[in-house]
């Protein structure tokens, strides 16, 4: 049977500011025929893992984003055996236990959503594994005109079968608030204020200096040696990082996974590489179509978008410091300017309370007490900055990842 599945996708575009008048006059848009699609995204890999699909809908453009599709009933068939997979968080579907694909073996995906829709992907296999032999990070200038980090990959079959390869990365890295003390504010009881509104200097025991924040590749990074005279890939850049990045400003690691793919799977991401201009894997549905391998077993007109891939894969992780490809140079600006400011205790009659409302909301932490307030320009006794500043949970967590060396 000829499963043909018409993605439609909804491609931004960034087009330069042009100043042709002071004026701009806004407009509205909405789309009155906007149909609501399942969007699959499924790679079943060689790693024994628990492994993953992700269930969204489709969105329209005033729309934040894809809506998860939940309580579904997913699972994979396979070399005489089903694999369950179990909701773990909304749209994200877990297989029950780790499991391996295994080459030339024929897998299937099957989805029965909470309204009893049931959709089915075409049996898919893969024949052939390749190994990462080199990742590394390297300084580099890009083309743009960047200084920078590259990260590259290199890769080689002797058989020349591989041929076709994607890309994903997952980088953790440290985070130091810059701004962090051992103190912080405390609305004060009325006890023990002597004014409205009044704040007290504690221990802080809920904030962190050092933390470890992770982040995942959310592009299509492919790649194909199909017109080389080898199947070898040198020096492929999976990933540019700006020197002026606050990742890289202390201990920075990469992990960079590499399918190879099929040919028709590589024609689909390379084709939705291009309706998408990168910006995102899904979006809203709009004339133009792509072909993926999932449809509908209740509605063969039904349109689902996405694609269900059976990929070997290899990973690699390296580790650098800063201080390993920028000697001696300034460290990146953190992620926030952390302007430290001096909010006044209260202001008004009756007093309305300033500081204290930040403390409370958890917006602000304590950097020093202000001895000298300038009351002409409304000081108060504390200088305090954004919390991201003074604590690096806003950004990551304390705890240090199994994987990390030092």
């Amino acid at each position: 049977m000829n499963r043909r599945n018409n993605i439609f996708m909804f491609v931004v575009a960034s087009f330069p500011m042009m100043s042709v008048c002071s004026c701009i006059e806004p407009f509205e848009t909405t789309f009155e025929d906007f149909e609501s699609a399942i969007v699959v995204e499924a790679t079943i890999t060689n790693k024994l893992e628990r492994q993953r699909v992700f269930l969204t809908r489709t969105f329209e453009f005033e729309e934040d984003g894809p809506s998860p599709e939940t309580n579904a009933n997913v699972r994979v068939e396979g070399g005489g055996e089903v694999f369950i997979f179990q909701e773990s968080t909304p749209g994200l579907y877990l297989s029950v236990q780790a499991f391996a694909a295994q080459a030339k073996t024929d897998y299937q995906l099957h989805i029965e959503t909470q309204n009893g829709r049931l959709y089915s992907s075409d049996q898919m296999a893969f024949s052939q594994a390749t190994q990462i032999d080199d990742l590394r990070a390297e300084r580099i200038t890009n083309d743009l005109g960047e200084d920078g980090v590259a990260i590259f990959v290199d890769s080689f079959d002797a058989n020349g079968i591989s041929v076709n390869y994607r890309y994903q990365y997952e980088e953790t890295f440290k985070v130091i608030a810059p701004f962090w003390t051992p103190r912080n504010l405390e609305t004060a009881s009325p006890e023990e204020a002597t004014e409205p509104c009044d704040v007290k200097i504690i221990p802080d025991q809920e904030s962190e200096e050092t933390c470890f924040a992770t982040d995942f590749s959310n592009t299509i990074i492919q790649t194909s040696t199909g017109d080389l005279s080898e199947d070898r890939l040198s020096n492929f850049m999976v990933r540019f990082i700006n020197r002026n990045n606050y990742i890289i400003s202390h201990r920075y690691s990469v992990l960079v996974r590499q399918f190879v793919q099929s040919n028709a799977a590589f024609t689909f991401y390379e084709t939705l590489n291009e309706f998408s201009g990168n910006d995102s894997f899904f979006s809203e549905t709009q004339p133009g179509f792509l072909e993926g391998n999932i449809s509908s077993d209740t509605n063969r007109d039904e349109k689902v978008l996405g694609y269900f891939d059976v990929a070997p894969v290899s990973e690699r992780r390296i580790f650098f410091n800063y201080e390993d490809l920028f000697s001696g140079e300034e460290l990146p600006p953190y992620v926030n300017p952390c302007q430290p400011i001096a909010p006044v205790i209260s202001r008004g009659d009756p007093p309305v309370c300033v500081l204290s409302n930040l403390v409370e909301n958890n917006t602000v932490r304590l950097l020093i007490e202000n001895d000298n307030p300038n009351l002409a320009q409304m000081e108060g006794p504390y200088f305090v900055v954004p919390r991201i500043c003074g604590d690096c949970t806003e950004i990551g967590k304390a705890e240090t990842p199994d994987f990390w060396i030092e």
